[in-house]
Protein backbone atom coordinates (compact mmCIF):
# COMPACT_ATOMS: atom_id res chain seq x y z
CA UNK A 1 0.00 0.00 0.00
CA UNK A 2 1.50 3.42 -1.46
CA UNK A 3 1.70 6.15 1.41
CA UNK A 4 2.72 9.82 0.78
CA UNK A 5 2.43 12.93 2.58
CA UNK A 6 2.27 16.41 0.67
CA UNK A 7 3.80 19.55 2.02
CA UNK A 8 2.68 18.22 5.78
CA UNK A 9 2.78 20.44 8.49
CA UNK A 10 1.44 19.97 11.91
CA UNK A 11 1.27 22.22 15.00
CA UNK A 12 1.07 20.94 18.59
CA UNK A 13 -1.86 22.77 21.01
CA UNK A 14 -2.82 25.28 18.56
CA UNK A 15 -4.62 28.51 19.34
CA UNK A 16 -2.07 28.24 23.09
CA UNK A 17 0.26 30.24 24.36
CA UNK A 18 2.61 26.45 23.84
CA UNK A 19 1.41 26.62 20.13
CA UNK A 20 4.30 24.86 18.65
CA UNK A 21 4.81 24.33 14.70
CA UNK A 22 6.72 20.32 15.05
CA UNK A 23 6.95 19.76 10.91
CA UNK A 24 7.43 21.93 7.92
CA UNK A 25 6.36 21.31 4.72
CA UNK A 26 7.10 17.42 4.69
CA UNK A 27 6.57 15.59 1.41
CA UNK A 28 7.92 11.62 1.48
CA UNK A 29 6.56 9.20 -0.37
CA UNK A 30 6.59 5.41 0.44
CA UNK A 31 5.68 3.26 -2.60
CA UNK A 32 4.21 -0.08 -1.79
CA UNK A 33 6.83 -2.89 -0.30
CA UNK A 34 9.63 0.22 0.34
CA UNK A 35 11.37 -0.50 4.21
CA UNK A 36 12.22 3.06 4.81
CA UNK A 37 14.03 4.29 7.70
CA UNK A 38 13.51 7.76 9.29
CA UNK A 39 16.32 9.57 11.15
CA UNK A 40 17.06 12.56 12.98
CA UNK A 41 17.74 13.95 16.39
CA UNK A 42 15.12 13.64 19.36
CA UNK A 43 12.59 16.72 18.28
CA UNK A 44 13.68 16.65 14.93
CA UNK A 45 9.73 15.51 14.12
CA UNK A 46 10.36 11.95 13.39
CA UNK A 47 7.39 10.78 15.69
CA UNK A 48 5.26 13.36 14.28
CA UNK A 49 5.76 11.93 11.22
CA UNK A 50 5.01 8.17 11.97
CA UNK A 51 1.69 9.75 14.03
CA UNK A 52 0.47 10.95 10.83
CA UNK A 53 1.03 7.07 8.96
CA UNK A 54 -2.07 6.12 10.73
CA UNK A 55 -4.44 8.66 11.02
CA UNK A 56 -3.58 9.12 15.03
CA UNK A 57 -2.42 13.18 14.18
CA UNK A 58 -4.03 14.85 11.27
CA UNK A 59 -2.26 17.60 9.39
CA UNK A 60 -2.77 21.04 10.08
CA UNK A 61 -1.74 22.06 6.56
CA UNK A 62 -1.64 19.52 3.60
CA UNK A 63 -2.46 16.09 2.96
CA UNK A 64 -1.56 12.62 3.93
CA UNK A 65 -2.34 9.81 0.86
CA UNK A 66 -2.40 5.96 2.67
CA UNK A 67 -3.54 3.83 -0.16
CA UNK A 68 -6.60 5.55 -1.70
CA UNK A 69 -7.89 7.36 1.28
CA UNK A 70 -6.80 11.32 1.60
CA UNK A 71 -6.22 12.57 4.77
CA UNK A 72 -6.58 17.08 4.85
CA UNK A 73 -6.24 19.18 7.30
CA UNK A 74 -9.14 21.82 7.90
CA UNK A 75 -11.94 18.83 6.68
CA UNK A 76 -13.47 16.53 8.54
CA UNK A 77 -11.98 13.05 8.55
CA UNK A 78 -14.05 10.15 9.14
CA UNK A 79 -14.37 6.58 9.23
CA UNK A 80 -10.94 6.86 10.34
CA UNK A 81 -10.76 3.43 12.10
CA UNK A 82 -10.25 0.84 8.42
CA UNK A 83 -6.64 3.34 8.14
CA UNK A 84 -5.60 2.62 11.31
CA UNK A 85 -6.30 -1.26 10.46
CA UNK A 86 -3.84 -1.38 7.63
CA UNK A 87 -1.13 0.19 8.96
CA UNK A 88 0.24 -1.25 12.18
CA UNK A 89 2.05 0.49 14.45
CA UNK A 90 4.85 -0.88 17.24
CA UNK A 91 5.48 1.67 19.57
CA UNK A 92 8.41 2.33 21.88
CA UNK A 93 8.78 -0.30 24.57
CA UNK A 94 5.19 -1.70 23.59
CA UNK A 95 5.06 -4.31 25.74
CA UNK A 96 3.95 -1.56 28.58
CA UNK A 97 0.75 -2.19 26.84
CA UNK A 98 -0.25 -4.83 27.33
CA UNK A 99 -2.99 -5.53 30.16
CA UNK A 100 -5.09 -8.88 29.48
CA UNK A 101 -5.24 -11.50 31.46
CA UNK A 102 -3.78 -13.84 28.66
CA UNK A 103 -1.05 -14.39 25.64
CA UNK A 104 -3.96 -15.18 23.44
CA UNK A 105 -6.72 -12.87 24.63
CA UNK A 106 -3.96 -9.47 24.26
CA UNK A 107 -3.36 -10.69 20.91
CA UNK A 108 -7.03 -11.38 19.79
CA UNK A 109 -7.79 -7.49 21.41
CA UNK A 110 -7.15 -5.41 18.31
CA UNK A 111 -8.62 -7.89 15.56
CA UNK A 112 -11.61 -8.16 17.84
CA UNK A 113 -11.55 -4.72 18.01
CA UNK A 114 -12.09 -3.63 14.44
CA UNK A 115 -14.84 -6.88 13.68
CA UNK A 116 -12.95 -9.68 13.39
CA UNK A 117 -14.55 -12.65 14.56
CA UNK A 118 -13.18 -14.68 18.18
CA UNK A 119 -12.81 -17.77 15.75
CA UNK A 120 -10.47 -15.80 13.27
CA UNK A 121 -8.98 -13.72 16.05
CA UNK A 122 -7.88 -17.10 17.78
CA UNK A 123 -6.44 -18.10 14.24
CA UNK A 124 -4.54 -14.81 13.31
CA UNK A 125 -3.28 -14.95 17.15
CA UNK A 126 -1.62 -18.57 17.02
CA UNK A 127 -0.12 -17.96 13.01
CA UNK A 128 0.81 -13.99 14.74
CA UNK A 129 2.55 -15.79 17.70
CA UNK A 130 4.55 -18.01 15.79
CA UNK A 131 5.66 -15.71 13.43
CA UNK A 132 7.36 -13.87 16.52
CA UNK A 133 9.03 -17.38 17.41
CA UNK A 134 7.26 -17.83 19.96
CA UNK A 135 5.54 -21.15 21.32
CA UNK A 136 1.68 -21.88 21.01
CA UNK A 137 2.22 -23.46 24.83
CA UNK A 138 2.31 -19.52 25.83
CA UNK A 139 -1.07 -18.69 25.08
CA UNK A 140 -2.68 -19.47 27.78
CA UNK A 141 -0.29 -17.68 29.90
CA UNK A 142 0.29 -14.56 31.78
CA UNK A 143 2.15 -11.60 29.50
CA UNK A 144 2.97 -10.71 32.66
CA UNK A 145 4.68 -13.84 33.32
CA UNK A 146 6.76 -14.05 30.66
CA UNK A 147 10.16 -12.45 30.05
CA UNK A 148 10.82 -9.35 28.65
CA UNK A 149 11.72 -9.82 25.53
CA UNK A 150 8.88 -12.65 25.12
CA UNK A 151 6.29 -9.75 26.20
CA UNK A 152 7.71 -7.92 23.41
CA UNK A 153 7.52 -10.15 20.80
CA UNK A 154 3.51 -10.75 22.14
CA UNK A 155 2.59 -7.17 21.64
CA UNK A 156 4.08 -6.88 18.31
CA UNK A 157 1.79 -9.89 17.66
CA UNK A 158 -0.90 -8.12 18.74
CA UNK A 159 0.14 -6.11 15.87
CA UNK A 160 0.65 -8.30 13.18
CA UNK A 161 -2.51 -10.65 13.93
CA UNK A 162 -4.34 -6.95 12.86
CA UNK A 163 -3.17 -8.32 9.55
CA UNK A 164 -1.60 -4.71 7.90
CA UNK A 165 -0.21 -3.57 4.91
CA UNK A 166 2.23 -1.48 6.32
CA UNK A 167 4.50 -1.58 9.73
CA UNK A 168 5.55 1.61 11.67
CA UNK A 169 8.20 0.55 14.22
CA UNK A 170 9.05 3.73 16.43
CA UNK A 171 12.58 2.61 17.61
CA UNK A 172 11.55 -0.95 18.56
CA UNK A 173 14.83 -2.48 19.73
CA UNK A 174 14.64 0.45 22.55
CA UNK A 175 16.02 -1.43 25.68
CA UNK A 176 17.03 -4.44 24.31
CA UNK A 177 20.71 -5.58 24.44
CA UNK A 178 23.07 -6.08 20.81
CA UNK A 179 21.87 -9.93 20.40
CA UNK A 180 18.15 -9.33 21.71
CA UNK A 181 18.36 -6.04 19.10
CA UNK A 182 19.69 -7.93 15.97
CA UNK A 183 16.83 -10.93 16.49
CA UNK A 184 14.86 -8.48 16.80
CA UNK A 185 15.31 -6.11 13.77
CA UNK A 186 16.34 -9.69 11.54
CA UNK A 187 12.03 -10.86 12.41
CA UNK A 188 10.86 -7.82 11.20
CA UNK A 189 12.61 -8.16 7.82
CA UNK A 190 11.54 -11.55 7.49
CA UNK A 191 8.21 -10.46 7.93
CA UNK A 192 8.63 -7.46 5.58
CA UNK A 193 9.75 -9.91 3.16
CA UNK A 194 6.95 -12.54 3.50
CA UNK A 195 4.14 -10.25 3.74
CA UNK A 196 5.64 -7.85 1.40
CA UNK A 197 4.98 -5.37 3.65
CA UNK A 198 5.56 -1.50 3.08
CA UNK A 199 7.91 -0.97 6.34
CA UNK A 200 8.89 2.20 8.24
CA UNK A 201 11.48 2.51 10.62
CA UNK A 202 11.88 5.46 13.03
CA UNK A 203 15.34 4.90 14.73
CA UNK A 204 18.69 6.34 16.12
CA UNK A 205 20.47 3.05 14.97
CA UNK A 206 22.82 4.25 11.46
CA UNK A 207 23.46 0.53 11.53
CA UNK A 208 19.83 -0.41 11.71
CA UNK A 209 18.81 2.20 8.97
CA UNK A 210 22.30 0.86 6.63
CA UNK A 211 21.90 -2.99 6.93
CA UNK A 212 17.85 -2.65 6.58
CA UNK A 213 16.68 -0.11 4.63
CA UNK A 214 15.82 0.30 1.07
CA UNK A 215 15.17 4.57 1.41
CA UNK A 216 16.45 6.98 4.23
CA UNK A 217 14.60 10.16 4.99
CA UNK A 218 16.78 12.41 7.47
CA UNK A 219 14.97 15.11 9.38
CA UNK A 220 16.25 17.80 10.90
CA UNK A 221 14.22 20.87 12.94
CA UNK A 222 10.54 19.56 11.24
CA UNK A 223 12.03 19.46 8.37
CA UNK A 224 13.30 17.00 5.37
CA UNK A 225 16.31 17.54 4.86
CA UNK A 226 17.94 14.73 2.83
CA UNK A 227 16.50 11.10 1.34
CA UNK A 228 18.38 8.36 -0.86
CA UNK A 229 19.28 5.03 -0.83
CA UNK A 230 21.75 3.82 2.29
CA UNK A 231 24.66 4.08 -0.36
CA UNK A 232 23.66 8.17 -1.16
CA UNK A 233 23.20 9.09 2.20
CA UNK A 234 26.47 7.49 3.83
CA UNK A 235 28.38 8.46 1.14
CA UNK A 236 28.75 12.02 2.62
CA UNK A 237 29.37 11.10 5.97
CA UNK A 238 30.80 14.50 6.67
CA UNK A 239 27.20 15.92 6.49
CA UNK A 240 25.69 13.61 8.93
CA UNK A 241 28.59 14.60 11.01
CA UNK A 242 27.63 18.27 11.00
CA UNK A 243 23.86 17.42 11.34
CA UNK A 244 25.05 15.72 14.66
CA UNK A 245 24.29 12.21 12.94
CA UNK A 246 26.35 9.34 13.72
CA UNK A 247 27.77 6.90 10.80
CA UNK A 248 27.38 3.34 10.87
CA UNK A 249 30.57 1.39 12.63
CA UNK A 250 31.80 -0.30 9.06
CA UNK A 251 31.78 3.40 7.78
CA UNK A 252 33.89 5.01 10.46
CA UNK A 253 36.08 2.27 9.99
CA UNK A 254 36.49 2.39 6.50
CA UNK A 255 37.19 6.30 6.68
CA UNK A 256 40.08 5.62 9.32
CA UNK A 257 41.90 3.12 6.83
CA UNK A 258 41.35 5.74 3.81
CA UNK A 259 43.06 8.02 6.16
CA UNK A 260 45.90 5.51 7.51
CA UNK A 261 46.60 4.24 3.94
CA UNK A 262 45.95 7.89 2.11
CA UNK A 263 44.24 6.12 -0.62
CA UNK A 264 40.48 6.19 -1.28
CA UNK A 265 37.80 2.85 -2.00
CA UNK A 266 35.52 3.06 -4.55
CA UNK A 267 32.24 3.96 -2.92
CA UNK A 268 31.00 3.64 0.81
CA UNK A 269 30.61 -0.22 1.82
CA UNK A 270 27.61 -0.80 4.69
CA UNK A 271 28.81 -4.16 5.47
CA UNK A 272 31.92 -5.70 6.78
CA UNK A 273 31.30 -8.42 4.10
CA UNK A 274 31.96 -5.42 1.51
CA UNK A 275 34.42 -3.88 3.21
CA UNK A 276 36.59 -7.02 3.68
CA UNK A 277 36.40 -7.92 -0.15
CA UNK A 278 37.35 -4.22 -1.08
CA UNK A 279 40.56 -4.30 1.63
CA UNK A 280 41.55 -7.92 0.10
CA UNK A 281 41.54 -5.90 -3.17
CA UNK A 282 43.46 -3.39 -1.97
CA UNK A 283 45.85 -4.94 -0.52
CA UNK A 284 46.27 -7.52 -3.56
CA UNK A 285 47.18 -4.02 -5.44
CA UNK A 286 50.27 -3.48 -2.60
CA UNK A 287 48.64 -1.09 -0.34
CA UNK A 288 51.17 -0.98 2.40
CA UNK A 289 49.82 -0.44 6.11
Amino acid sequence: MDISLSHVDYRYQVNTPFERLAIQDVSIDIPSGTYMAIIGHTGSGKSTVLQHLNALLVPSEGVVAIGNREIKAHQKNKNLRQVRQRVGIVFQFPEHQLFEETVEKDIMFGPMNFGVTEAEAKKRALIALKQVGLAEEILEKSPFDLSGGQMRRVAIAGVLAMDPDVLVLDEPTAGLDPRGRKEIMEMFYALHKERQLSTILVTHSMEDAASYADQIVIMQQGKVVKQGTPEEIFSSPADLVRMGLDVPEVVRFQLKLEEKWGTKFEKIFLSIDQLSAAIAKQLGRGVES
